[in-house]
């Protein structure tokens, strides 16, 4: 029987090795048997020959060893390729360790993927039941909690409806209703929660804060800090697949924000392995301009016109592109959200490098400090995507006429407006 003082996790060592340019998943059908039989002789010649696919390896997890106590609400944040979901991956058993090992003490429910454990052509209803029993509830249980997951979803209305015609959002909804009703010891929730909207958001975070104050477990990846700072009361650091540092949330999200703000101020994007995308476009380099004398800048006055300028190169020319920017405060919380489709000015056709231009004819953002991420896409998919692409510092300067600049600790948005007042009459 386990005691109750020992960890919820115990991770030691944990290792987790692709093969770059293999498959390595097994056959799981009498066709996939009858390829990879016919496929062997080409793969022992690829390896005769020394082919650079047939050797390459990339350790996503190396040496990984920390534990989580029972009703500790961890956060595992770091940049884009650090390990955090081939981590959760391997804690909630889909996929298997290359060495070491991850000992779980409890019943899990994880939230990894938009409508994992899903049929796309079987009902919202029949799916409640379908993922409910891949995650370990019984039928009983589910009848029971029927009701209550629908109600947290907001599907009700398409219920009866195949899950092929929910968008992404509406999956995510049922998805997290479930495995959040499943009344597990330990919840491992990745970034998927990005996809709802704000409303659902904050019910999942208070989900999660009802789950914690239960003591119960829950493991938190995500890229918003603020939530880790909210939620968690501790966090571990990845970078490159390692551990760098874990304690109290607070000083973990601090010290990464940092980390990102100086990267965005030195880092040659040509450089960084932080990015996600096929690779079609790349961003080479990201300045800010002044309007006025369109030079770089790092600092400008609230109030101020901004371009910011958008260096690329591709290997042929940019069809249908679509450009996604995102000003950041200074733990890392999106307060705007510029894009290309809303105005519809870029053609339809770009030259394989080139540069883009994003003009705001104000910074209507407090005194503080900002990074800035960009995403290039094409056709729909995403091409480079690079969080901390850049940092902007705003300074005071004449937004409003009298001067006078709230602090950012009011707010981040500032808005121009106009004050008037009337006697009251009898």
């Amino acid at each position: 029987m386990t005691e109750m003082s020992d960890p919820a996790i115990t991770v030691e060592n944990l290792g987790k090795r692709f093969q770059i340019g293999t498959f390595e998943k097994g056959a799981d059908t009498l066709r996939e048997s009858l390829m990879d039989i016919a496929k062997a002789p080409f793969r022992r010649l690829r390896s005769l020959r020394g082919s650079p696919a047939s050797k390459g390896e990339f350790w996503a997890i190396r040496n990984l060893s920390f534990e989580v106590q029972r009703g500790d609400v961890l956060g595992i944040i770091g940049r884009n390729g650090a390990g955090k979901s081939t981590l959760l991956k391997l804690l909630s058993r889909i996929s298997d360790p290359t060495e070491g090992r991850a000992v779980i003490r409890g019943r899990v429910a994880s939230l990894l993927e938009v409508g994992t454990g899903f049929h796309n052509e079987l009902s919202g209803r029949e799916n409640i039941y379908l993922n409910g029993a891949i995650l370990g509830m019984r039928k009983a249980e589910i009848d029971r909690k029927f009701d209550e997951i629908v109600e947290f979803s907001g599907v009700s209305k398409f219920l009866d409806t195949p899950i092929k015609r929910y968008s992404s959002g509406m999956k995510v909804r049922l998805a997290f209703s479930v495995a959040s009703h499943l009344d597990p010891e330990i919840m491992i929730i990745d970034e998927v929660l990005a996809v709802g909207d704000h409303e659902f958001q904050q019910r999942c975070l208070g989900k999660m804060q009802d789950a914690a104050a239960s003591g119960r477990t829950v493991l938190f990846v995500s890229h918003n800090m603020a939530a880790v700072r909210r939620l968690c009361n501790k966090a571990i650091r990845l970078e490159r697949g390692q551990l760098i540092d874990s304690g109290p949330a607070g000083l973990q999200v601090d010290a990464y924000t940092r980390d990102v703000t100086q990267r965005a101020k030195t880092g040659n994007l040509s450089e960084r392995s932080d990015r996600t995308g096929d690779g079609r476009v790349r961003i080479t380099k990201v300045d800010l301009l002044s309007t006025e004398y369109d030079i770089p800048v790092s600092t400008i006055g609230v109030g101020q016109p901004l371009t910011i300028c958008i260096y690329y190169e591709g290997q042929e020319s940019y069809l249908s592109p679509c450009v996604h920017i995102a000003i950041n405060n200074d733990i890392g919380v999106p307060v705007t959200y510029l894009c290309s489709r809303f105005t519809s000015e870029l053609p339809g056709k770009l030259p394989a490098n080139g540069r883009l231009y994003c003009h705001l004819p104000e910074v209507a953002l407090a005194v503080s400090e900002y990074t800035i991420d960009v995403c290039l896409q094409s056709d729909n998919a995403t091409c480079d995507h690079l969080l901390a692409a850049s940092n902007l510092s705003v300074t005071e300067d004449s937004f409003y006429p009298t001067g006078l600049v709230p602090p950012a600790a009011y707010g981040t948005v500032l808005t121009h407006q106009s004050w008037s007042s009337s006697p009251l009459t009898a």
